[in-house]
């Protein structure tokens, strides 16, 4: 007992100290920029709000129209792409797996990319981004069932690698065809990802889908557990593996295309952090989703305050997020191999 005490301890302090680390960052997300904001200020900004007098001020402005919202942003894409990857690698039992997997992000490319090389506005670009993941998905899904292959699971991601393929032949295809002078910087910047475009309204837009996505994977996650056995064990368990695995791939996608609309292609959150959950709290999904969640949204915040702060122009978030995440991994995988 004093040893499951004690495990019991570190994990409620490391998550103490995660949701600790969380709330500096989000101040300091909110205080950094071009025009920099003090404590003292935002709390005249906030009070003033709940007080009903209203103030036109910069400060008020910078706050209320650009900062808070970016900061929302990336709190709830960086914690979608986070719990979605987790939730992926426990579907496919494969720690090396994110939520692009099965074509999600290249589908929403496509579908992006069309919109800007159509000349559609920015609410239509989002609108075929986010049908266009959700159609890859449904014809990732159909195709592998059609497959018959003996593990579905193993049908499913060599489905998806080959979509993903195709999406990435039709994105280069129109990039080429697109003019050179105002449509392919557009097409180029969106595949880098960023925040700095997305308004309250685009937040308003996607935030009940991406809500209607973590209910099912916040309730069900435990069963994620049982899920990541093999098909015979889980249903020995009495669990319904094809609905169980359909609601989570649902949900998982749901997310990730929802956050790709808005904010473009955003890699290696979801393969990266889902590691850095399983080493605070075990490979549990009942305590790794959430934290997934909250490690996610901290990373993104702290990667997008990066982005534009550390250089004169504002970096795309896809340079940074590879630039950081791909030595933070190498360093897990050399960590875990000493571990051993």
């Amino acid at each position: 007992m004093p040893a499951v005490d004690e495990v019991f301890m570190s994990q409620s302090a490391r998550i103490t100290l995660l949701l600790l680390l969380f709330s500096v960052v989000v101040v300091i997300a909110i205080t950094s920029g071009k025009y920099s904001l003090t404590v003292n200020e935002l709390w005249t900004v906030v009070s003033s709000k709940l007080t009903g007098h209203i103030e036109e001020s910069r400060t008020a402005t910078v706050f209320w129209q650009i900062r808070l919202p970016r900061v929302l942003a990336a709190i709830l894409i960086g914690g979608g792409l986070a719990i979605a990857g987790a939730a992926y690698q426990g579907m496919f039992r494969n720690p090396l797996v994110s939520p692009d997997i099965l074509g999600v992000s290249s589908g929403a490319g496509v579908g992006a990319v069309l919109g800007i090389f159509l000349g559609h506005s920015m609410l239509s670009i989002q609108l075929f981004a986010f049908v266009g993941g959700l159609i890859t998905v449904a014809l990732v899904y159909f195709i592998a069932k059609l497959a018959k292959q003996q593990d579905p699971v193993l049908s499913l991601v060599l489905v998806g690698i080959a979509i993903s393929a195709l999406c990435g032949s039709a994105i280069s295809l129109m990039k080429i065809l697109a003019d050179p002078y105002t449509q392919l910087p557009s097409i180029t910047f969106w595949l880098l990802g960023g925040l700095s475009t997305i308004t309250a309204p685009d937040l308003l837009s996607v935030a009940p889908l991406m809500l209607l996505g973590f209910i099912p994977l916040i309730l069900l996650r435990w069963r994620m557990n049982i899920l990541s056995l093999s098909d015979e064990e889980a249903r020995s368990l009495g669990l319904n593996v094809e609905i169980t695995r359909l609601i989570f791939i649902l949900s998982a996608t749901l997310i990730t295309a929802s956050a790709v609309s808005i904010a473009g292609i955003i890699g290696w959150l979801g393969l990266i952090v889902p590691h850095i959950a399983r080493l605070l709290v075990g490979a549990n999904f009942g305590y790794q989703l959430p934290i997934s969640l909250l490690v996610g949204a901290t990373m993104l915040l702290i990667t997008d305050t990066l982005a534009r702060t550390i250089a004169n122009i504002e970096l795309p978030l896809g340079i940074l997020t590879s630039a950081i995440g791909a030595p933070f991994f190498l360093m897990l995988l050399l960590k875990t191999r000493r571990d051993r």
